[in-house]
């Protein structure tokens, strides 16, 4: 089966426990506006320019006529674009590169396989996380099933924004969720994603109610959900099978993607100090979580 992914990271470190491989699918139905992983959110594949690489070699617009080159400024026509990939791949300072890539699911596997004694070494996990892995969840499925024939633990990262079904599809064949907690107050995680939280808490609920493990991750981002904790406090005290809860701070280091995107750059300014940081943790242990 053909998905598209954005990348596959091997050896990565925080997307699970112990040595890992993550899988980033491409697509997601939120839009946070922090997220510091903008290229999987389209369904599509994009054209990214870094300007600051540029040389204005010209090279780019001998292979393509959708670059040119006015008043020394490196034009893009993105309507245009085929997203071939021609142009990235001749560019010699990858000031251009194509994010998504078709790949075969029979593919990705062996990929993943590659890693399969230093998974047995340290406890190591295999993930696969987006955008939203589970808005193609027929292909994750197809990943999961192989991962477990082979006896390696599997972990899936999901926003939670996504159809009950999807998340049936995988269930048998994941170990771990990681889920993206980001807001209770429904109108704000409104404001903050442009959907509804209602999904997400009832899917989250599910997951528990089948005695799944469960990561929270809580991205932590000033001025904006940072009243939120108490209320995620209370919440998840009901919950059965969290195994652990990460207060993650926000930074915004993708800055450059969103200017390579050629999307308005939403990402907060204010990032969080380190008391801040313990004092949301200080709050979600008082609930008797266990805040790693």
């Amino acid at each position: 089966m053909k998905t598209l992914i954005t990348d596959i990271k091997r050896f990565a470190i925080h997307d699970g426990d112990g040595v890992r491989t993550t899988v980033f699918f491409k697509g997601c139905s939120l839009k946070c506006i922090w997220c510091h992983n903008p290229e999987t959110i389209k369904f599509d594949k994009q054209i990214a320019f870094f300007e600051h690489k540029c040389i204005s070699c010209g090279i780019c617009s001998k292979i393509c006529s959708n670059h040119q080159f006015k008043k020394g400024k490196h034009i893009i026509n993105r309507n245009e674009c085929i997203k071939c990939g021609k142009c990235a791949n001749e560019c010699p300072t990858k000031s251009l590169c194509i994010y998504g890539k078709e790949m075969d699911t029979n593919e990705i596997c062996e990929i993943l396989l590659k890693d399969k004694s230093f998974y047995d070494m340290d406890n190591g996990v295999i993930t696969l996380s987006g955008g939203e892995c589970l808005l193609q969840s027929e292909a994750c499925l197809e990943i999961l099933k192989e991962m477990k024939n082979y006896g390696i633990n599997t972990a899936v990262d999901t926003c939670g924004y996504v159809s009950k079904k999807n998340i049936d599809d995988v269930l048998p064949y994941t170990d771990t969720f990681l889920y993206d907690l980001k807001a209770m107050d429904e109108n704000l995680h409104i404001q903050l994603t442009g959907k509804s939280n209602k999904l997400i808490l009832e899917n989250l609920k599910y997951i528990d109610s089948c005695g799944k493990n469960t990561e929270i991750r809580i991205p932590f981002v000033p001025l904006h959900n940072d009243g939120e904790v108490i209320e995620a406090g209370k919440f998840l005290q009901g919950l059965k099978n969290v195994t652990k809860i990460r207060v993650l701070p926000y930074h915004n280091l993708a800055e450059s993607k969103y200017l390579a995107l050629n999307y308005e750059d939403t990402l907060p300014k204010k990032l969080p100090t380190e008391k801040e940081i313990e004092n949301a943790k200080s709050t979600l242990r008082s609930y008797g979580l266990n805040v790693i």
